[in-house]
């Protein structure tokens, strides 16, 4: 019997870690022993059917998500870090609607792959375990998610993230250093400058490769570390990528000898890929990643320190534990069981 299920989340918006999850998610939902029917809500509903061979439509189309729900089997929200109000307390009401209004329509609800808080309004952190005590089965990416929903009383189990489930060919290195930056409010000026300064220092005979994996977050920035570069060596061999596919972007990320970068998901492939890695710490998941495989990170609050990490960077003959990674993987078999049963 076919499952017509639901897809909920922050899709359509080029985001390169969100799509390579709903990508991942998409290609095991169509591997499963039994028929599905899929239909995700996306902010571009025509890039995303074409992109993945499923149904889609206007995330913000009320109409059509209620007769889309009516009509269906199961909703999974997610992956990424929807349930918080960090960002938006607008886009938390909106994720809890779509699993508030199925739960009144008695059709089962998943959480899948996410980050869960940090919420800071009261009245919305009691919505949110009223849905999340409703839904039927929960995965988490991180301890301190875990430990939140048991301070709710709600059980959850913790998983990979899905994107290491992706299989990725070796290719050989080219030599190339990347840079991956992305706009947020401490990355300020004095501290691209200081970034530019060693770049400069460690790769000036490297061909520099900044990459730009949402335009609308990150080309400003990308432009801006180029710029700063420029005015400090006008022979430096640098090249601003953007507007690729995902695809693109991972065979990028794949070929390079070395990569800084900020973005979660763009460090997770560089180590899988047995690229070296240096990331930026702007986010608790990076820091976390970063932990996890025992990396140096530079410290965006700590500029004065960048200089010492490159030089320490430089340094370290970072090999990534292969043992690790190779146990890496969301457990597939375990959804398509909820789904099913």
């Amino acid at each position: 019997m076919t499952k017509s299920i639901c897809i909920s989340g922050y899709y359509g918006f080029d985001n390169f870690g969100d799509e390579l999850i709903l990508k991942v998610l998409v290609e095991n939902l169509k591997s499963f022993s039994f028929p599905t029917k899929i239909t995700v809500f996306s902010s571009n509903p025509i890039k995303t059917s074409n992109n993945l061979g499923v149904n889609s439509i206007n995330s913000f189309d009320v109409f059509k998500l209620v007769n889309t729900i009516i009509r269906s089997d199961c909703i999974i929200s997610g992956g990424g870090s929807l349930l918080q109000d960090t960002t938006s307390a607008k886009s938390l009401i909106y994720y809890l609607f779509i699993l508030g209004l199925a739960q009144l329509l008695r059709k089962k609800t998943i959480i899948f792959a996410q980050g869960i808080g940090p919420i800071n309004n009261k009245l919305l952190v009691r919505l949110t375990a009223f849905i999340l005590k409703q839904t039927k089965y929960i995965t988490v990416r991180d301890d301190n998610s875990i430990k939140l929903l048991k301070d709710w009383g709600i059980n959850a189990n913790k998983c990979d993230d899905p994107v290491w489930n992706i299989n990725i060919e070796k290719s050989e290195k080219k030599g190339k250093i990347g840079i991956q930056l992305r706009n947020c409010k401490i990355i300020t000026d004095k501290f691209i400058s200081e970034l530019a300064i060693n770049i400069n220092k460690y790769y000036s005979n490297k061909e520099l490769n900044i990459l730009s994996l949402q335009n609308s977050y990150d080309l400003n920035i990308c432009n801006k570390l180029k710029y700063e570069l420029e005015k400090i060596n006008k022979s430096l061999n640098i090249k601003i990528i953007e507007n690729s596919s995902n695809e693109n972007i991972i065979k990028e990320i794949i070929q390079l000898e070395e990569l800084i970068a900020m973005r979660y998901h763009a460090c997770l492939i560089a180590i899988k890929a047995g690229v070296k890695l240096l990331p930026i710490n702007y986010d608790i998941k990076v820091e976390n990643l970063g932990k996890e495989f025992n990396l140096i990170e530079i410290n965006p609050r700590e500029i004065n320190e960048i200089g010492k990490i490159f030089e320490e960077y430089q340094n370290k003959n970072i090999i990534q534990n292969s043992d690790i990674i190779k146990n890496k993987a969301y457990n597939f078999k375990e959804l398509e069981k909820q789904i099913l049963n």
